[in-house]
């Protein structure tokens, strides 16, 4: 690729005058043709990967690097004075994903590609996503999150569908995003939208009239579902989903020669989560449409459907009233009524049932009928699905239920957010790596060099001092120079407990505050958004943050401990962080994280894993031992125990723990009412005295010590080093690469 005669070419100047927005528009346009020249060849059986959100990132790097030209343009970049870094800005990060559920989306496309694979993903076109998180008064404010411009990477096709409503049909139109694979072929995300939508509607932050549909659909990610009004916007959103991608597969699928009731041999569709569940009625309505007994297009359906679970929460598996199945999508009402009477006559059982006796629909109940396929996403999960959650289910499907251990592409987050430390990588074991990441393994034979292990320590230290720097940059904080960053990024949720992260930092403050310093100092950092309409996990973001002012205002204690809630935790800011980051806390309550992926991006950074034996950690645990992670809290068979016998009191630890009850009446203390709102506060204060739900109570003493059994650790540098040496060998396992590889072999058979 030669810059040069592209920007001579595109604008009649060198490279040098050119600003950064040109560059980026015009190496966008020759990124595009390059994917297009290597589009995957057409196979008879194609997957279709259907989610509510694809997390994607920014795009530019990553196809630079998947096609191979990523060094040569930084290169020739640097040559003229121009920094790619700096061209990466202009470009906005797509809003079409949330947490863990959309990254992992974005990692298998990535992964499908590289492998060879014939599948596209389909999904929805939010214009604004979730929301943009601004910090006003300590607490967490949303507004819009607009990514749309009129030069990007989503491309508008001639492809439209008419989706059928009750209140009348709607035009799906679909854009394409080109999906590059790592040395391979192009594969697409295909994205579905509604011309209608009127952004001007939305006012005061993210408010906006949920009962305009044709004005409304594809605006937001997630719709706030505290009202009835909402939660109808969602069944809208899904339908508009699966409805235009059902289309799409049969248009597809018919042009190859399929007849429909051998659609298994043509297609295989992945549901990711619930959210999608509907695609199974509506393929059997289409299908009936087009003169397909109504047995015959079942008996298809379900061999051609396959369902990946990705919650022990139940409170997180879908149930929908029938009531509103019948406002919005009557059409389904029959086809749903025949499938549960189906199950009822075969099982007879209510448990069973797809419309239970209250008359909600159970959409996690409708794929495990009609799916060939149910995955859990960990070793531990999977095992809980089948033993306890979906245990009635394992019973009379056991040949259905099988482990797909997450994956993330390892590419973009080594190559391209870690330049420094996969070169040094390629200098110790050469680069077959990028393509096999099994081969990292190899770095062990180096974890007893000193010297090794003192470079792995500067690239770390390099990478400390970026976020620094941009910490200062953007939020006006000041990190010691020797300070450890103790780092935890994911979705605000109770059941992650960021509040046990927090009351672990009141309690240090409180030492510090009493004259016992830490040996070095400690940076704690947070990133995450709460929902709109999930109030304590919005109340424990202002409990971060206002101790982000005190610790801040507090020169006595600042120099030993720093708080920073990162402000609109995306893809991009991970980027920075993860890189950076020493200690990765992974500290979801035993048995309620499915899997988790940022674990397996720390892991694969060098940063060492202070978590339960919860999700993917378990793996972890395995692959690097007891002496290169920290575990600590309750097994999961003692927490589902717990649950079971209702034996768990919070206020009895709250009254029998100083530690516990010192650092809870700080939350509600004059320090933090002097900078926080009082009502937020003794609201969170009660709901852990008097619930707890997810136990922070009684791993809280196992948390300190194994935190600060880290801490001290880290003062041994070689020893530190050769952890992090060692997490780093092992992260090849966790390469989306392999997961996806699993899911072909045992699920989705296709030929490449």
């Amino acid at each position: 690729m030669n810059l040069s005669e592209i920007m001579q070419a595109a604008y009649h100047k060198d490279l040098a005058a050119c600003s950064n927005a040109e560059i980026y528009a015009a190496l966008l346009t020759k990124v595009q043709k390059m994917a297009e020249a290597k589009k995957h060849p057409q196979s008879k059986k194609k997957l279709y990967y259907i989610s509510a959100e694809f997390l994607i990132g920014k795009l530019l790097s990553n196809n630079l690097i998947n096609l191979g030209v990523y060094q040569d343009v930084r290169e020739q970049l640097a040559a003229c004075g121009k920094d790619i870094c700096e061209i990466e800005e202009v470009e906005n990060e797509p809003s079409l994903g949330n947490g863990g559920l959309g990254r992992l989306a974005a990692c298998f496309l990535d992964s499908i590609a590289t492998l060879g694979l014939n599948g596209d993903g389909i999904g929805l076109n939010y214009h604004f996503g979730l929301f943009r998180q601004v910090f006003k008064n300590n607490e967490q404010t949303t507004i819009p999150d607009p990514w749309l411009t009129r030069q990007s990477w989503l491309e508008k096709t001639d492809v439209t569908y008419e989706v059928p409503f009750r209140s009348g049909s709607v035009t799906a139109r679909m854009y394409n995003i080109n999906v590059t694979g790592y040395d391979s072929t192009t594969n697409q995300l295909h994205l579905f939208d509604v011309e209608t939508v009127d952004e001007s509607i939305v006012t005061d932050g993210i408010s906006f009239d949920k009962t305009d549909i044709a004005k409304n659909l594809t605006l937001f990610l997630y719709p706030d579902d505290s009202d009835e009004a909402g939660r109808l916007l969602r069944i809208y959103q899904q339908y508009l989903m699966v409805s235009a991608g059902a289309q799409l597969i049969l248009d597809e699928c018919t042009a190859k020669g399929c007849k429909l009731t051998d659609l298994p041999d043509y297609a295989v569709i992945q549901i990711n989560d619930t959210h999608p569940t509907m695609v199974i009625p509506e393929l059997i309505r289409l299908m009936v449409a087009r003169g397909v007994e109504m047995d015959d297009a079942i008996e298809a359906v379900s061999k051609t459907c396959a369902y990946t679970n990705h919650t022990i929460l139940a409170e997180a598996l879908e149930k929908w009233p029938l009531t509103y199945l019948k406002q919005v999508v009557p059409q389904l009402v029959p086809i749903i009524e025949v499938l549960d009477d189906k199950v009822r006559r075969k099982y007879g059982e209510e448990k069973l049932s797809i419309i239970d006796k209250n008359d909600t629909v159970h959409m996690a109940h409708l794929d495990i009928h009609y799916c060939f396929s149910v995955n859990g996403v960990a070793s531990l999960h999977t095992e809980i699905l089948k033993e306890v959650e979906l245990h009635p289910f394992y019973e009379i499907y056991p040949e259905k239920f099988n482990n797909k251990t997450n994956g993330i592409t390892f590419r973009r987050w080594l190559l391209h957010c870690n330049p420094e430390l996969s070169q040094w990588i390629t200098g110790l074991i050469g680069d077959g790596y990028k393509k096999d990441a099994t081969q990292l393994e190899k770095l062990l034979a180096y974890r007893k060099d000193a010297a090794v292990l003192e470079q792995l320590l500067q690239i770390k230290d390099g990478k400390k001092a970026q976020l620094r720097q941009y910490l200062a940059k953007t939020q006006g904080i000041t990190i010691p120079e020797n300070s450890i960053f103790d780092i935890q990024i994911k979705r605000l949720h109770e059941y992650k407990r960021q509040q046990l992260n927090a009351l672990y930092v009141i309690q240090k403050y409180l030492e510090i505050k009493a004259g016992k310093k830490p040996a070095r100092p400690i940076t704690v950092i947070f990133g995450a958004k709460a929902a709109p309409a999930y109030i304590i996990a919005q109340d424990i973001i202002h409990l971060i943050l206002c101790l982000q002012e005190i610790i801040r205002n507090d020169p006595e204690v600042n120099p030993y401990l720093n708080v920073v809630m990162v402000e609109n935790y995306n893809v991009t800011k991970a980027e920075m962080l993860i890189p950076a980051c020493d200690i990765s806390e992974q500290i979801s309550l035993a048995s309620k994280e499915a899997s988790g992926t940022g674990n397996m991006k720390f892991m694969l950074n060098g940063a060492v894993t202070l978590g339960t034996e919860d999700g993917a950690n378990v793996e972890i645990h395995q692959l690097v031992g007891d002496d290169n992670i920290y575990i600590f809290g309750d097994s999961s068979e003692v927490v589902v125990k717990r649950y079971a016998d209702a034996s768990y009191c919070a206020k009895d630890y709250y009254e029998e723990n100083p530690s516990i009850h010192e650092a809870v009446d700080f939350i509600t203390g004059e320090q933090m009412l002097a900078v926080g709102d009082a009502v937020r506060l003794e609201r969170l204060s009660k709901e852990l005295i008097g619930k707890d739900w997810f136990m922070t109570f009684p791993d809280f003493d196992a948390y300190v010590k194994a935190r600060e059994q880290a801490y001290a650790d880290y003062e041994d540098r070689q020893a530190w080093a050769e952890k992090m040496l060692v997490n780093i060998a092992m992260a090849g396992y966790f390469s989306s690469d392999r997961t996806i590889a699993e899911y072909n072999k045992d699920i989705w058979k296709l030929d490449c």
